[in-house]
């Protein structure tokens, strides 16, 4: 049996935008390093066989229009955001404790970790400790991140934390990660994941399973501190290192990512009660984790003669990021008139992306990506 609590793991470099009070990057700083590729270049490699995590995309500033629509979308449902964080929290804080320790899902969770991180501090006045580490599907979670947590904090309750779920899968890639390190190293960890919005039906600790946007899924690192997805590939990242991610300190004069906290945390005191109340609830019955929003996607799958479930993105979030970063084919919706997925119309309206409604989607929407195997250079 291997000794983790002996491995010499490299000390995280203070990186990205947001205070040290509120999250410590467990990431290998690798921002001196070219690894963006064009929206049509990452696309045509990604499904030709290489892995997402070798390669970043280029990220863009959005335009003054879509500034516009995430700072509507953001002064809308800014006090939705709080109650569902606040939601998230309780449900924690009955299940887990004061020896917690928040464990964000690079990098869609780290908003999401600090928000809760703040409201308990806000609310409870607990000081719980606050990671962001890599998580890659295809691949597994950072090992080293998880060790130096566990030896910085022996004997603590780890809460893992991310943004919403789409299908599930990177629900699936953390219990899969969680059994492995039982397995190899008596690390017995819980694999329940806290999140947002659940529209997909795959945990039980959860805000809402409205699929709504959640406005830092609307921008990429400026609403993230600034931090770039993660990065694994053996030339960079060495046995003590952490999962690599790039900082992109050029853009501190658009970053947005403490603005954002900053409009929804007024808002914790006035959704304190309903939030405790929507816990409670949620603890006295339990609700079911039916991954009824696979079943959705299996059925889109077999409707639309997609050889590839992964080029079927669900979720409002989800389907903003096709919209902004991917190939997009064509957006399902459940209805015209659902009130969020504006945005979602707009995007693809701009793009040219034809918006069809598909009845009784679990979703708001779905992007489906386009297939580009065969595509000429």
């Amino acid at each position: 049996m291997a000794n983790w609590r002996a491995k010499l793991i490299n000390e995280p470099v203070p990186l990205g935008s947001y205070p040290a009070s509120d999250v410590t990057f467990l990431l290998k700083d690798i921002s001196e390093v070219k690894l963006e590729k064009s929206v049509d270049a990452r696309e045509r490699a990604i499904q030709s066989g290489t892995h997402y995590s070798e390669m970043l995309p280029v990220e863009q500033q959005p335009t003054d229009d879509y500034l516009a629509l995430y700072q509507d979308t953001l002064q809308q449902s800014a006090r939705k955001v709080a109650s569902a964080v606040g939601t998230t929290a309780e449900l924690i804080r009955h299940k887990k404790g004061q020896n917690t320790v928040l464990v964000s899902l690079a990098r869609a969770g780290t908003p999401v970790g600090i928000l809760i991180k703040r409201y308990l501090q806000d609310i409870h006045l607990m000081d719980l400790p606050h990671y962001s580490i890599s998580i890659i599907r295809g691949k597994g979670i950072d090992e080293n991140a998880l060790f130096y947590i566990l030896q910085k904090h022996p004997g603590a309750k780890l809460q893992f934390v991310d943004g919403w779920t789409g299908k599930g899968a990177i629900r699936k890639v953390l219990a899969d990660a969680c059994r492995k390190l039982e397995q190899a190293y008596e690390i017995k960890l819980d694999d329940d994941l806290a999140v947002l919005a659940d529209p997909g039906h795959c945990t039980d600790l959860f805000g809402t399973r409205e699929d709504f946007l959640i406005p830092s899924a609307c921008l990429n690192s400026t609403v993230s501190g600034l931090m770039s997805r993660t990065v694994l590939r053996e030339d960079l990242i060495g046995p003590n290192d952490f999962h690599g991610s790039k900082y992109y300190k050029e853009w501190l004069d658009q970053d947005l990512s403490n603005h954002f906290i900053a409009a929804i945390t007024p808002f914790f005191g006035e959704v304190q009660e309903e939030a405790m109340q929507r816990a409670d609830d949620l603890l006295a019955h339990p609700p079911e984790v039916s991954w009824k929003g696979l079943q959705d996607i299996e059925a889109i799958q077999r409707d639309y003669q997609m050889a590839d479930i992964n080029l079927i993105k669900p979720g409002v979030g989800e389907t903003t990021r096709v919209l902004l970063r991917r190939v997009p084919w064509r957006i399902l919706v459940d209805r015209m008139d659902n009130p969020n997925i504006r945005h979602i119309r707009l995007l693809a309206e701009a793009r040219g992306v034809p918006v069809e409604v598909y009845p009784g989607l679990s979703y708001s929407c779905c992007g489906l990506i386009k297939s580009v195997k065969g595509d000429a250079e």
